[in-house]
């Protein structure tokens, strides 16, 4: 996804929220706290399942999955956009940040936090 699909689809959840009237409802607090929502329910698609059936789910969970990955982004990039938080800039400065944390000359295969890893 490049810089110009964020911001296309920042402006069109912008347009979407507005012609609902639905920005007085869009605080930066309640679409981190719908972000959260979502991600539970896209989290509740996997709680039972083993991790072979989780990497391989059936048609109609996997529709559902992705929905509400969908669902998940588009909370995110709402919650960017009001806030003003470049996406692609902080992901590549985050990225940047986790290789600096994690050499992968030092933690291959371990899954300790940063802090933690010999």
């Amino acid at each position: 996804m490049t810089d110009e699909y964020f911001r296309t689809l920042a402006d069109r959840l912008r347009r979407f929220a507005d012609e609902r009237d639905w920005d007085q409802f869009h605080a930066p607090k309640n679409l981190a706290m719908a972000l959260i929502v979502e991600a539970a329910e896209l989290a509740e698609e996997f709680q039972w399942l083993s991790p072979a059936q989780s990497a391989e789910p059936d048609e109609e969970r996997r529709q559902r999955i992705e929905a509400e990955m969908a669902d998940v982004l588009i909370y995110l990039v709402r919650l960017a956009d009001k806030l003003d938080v470049d996406l692609p800039a902080a992901v590549s400065a985050k990225i940047a940040e986790n290789e600096f944390k994690y050499p992968a000359e030092r933690v291959r295969g371990n899954p300790a936090k940063y802090d933690r890893y010999q």
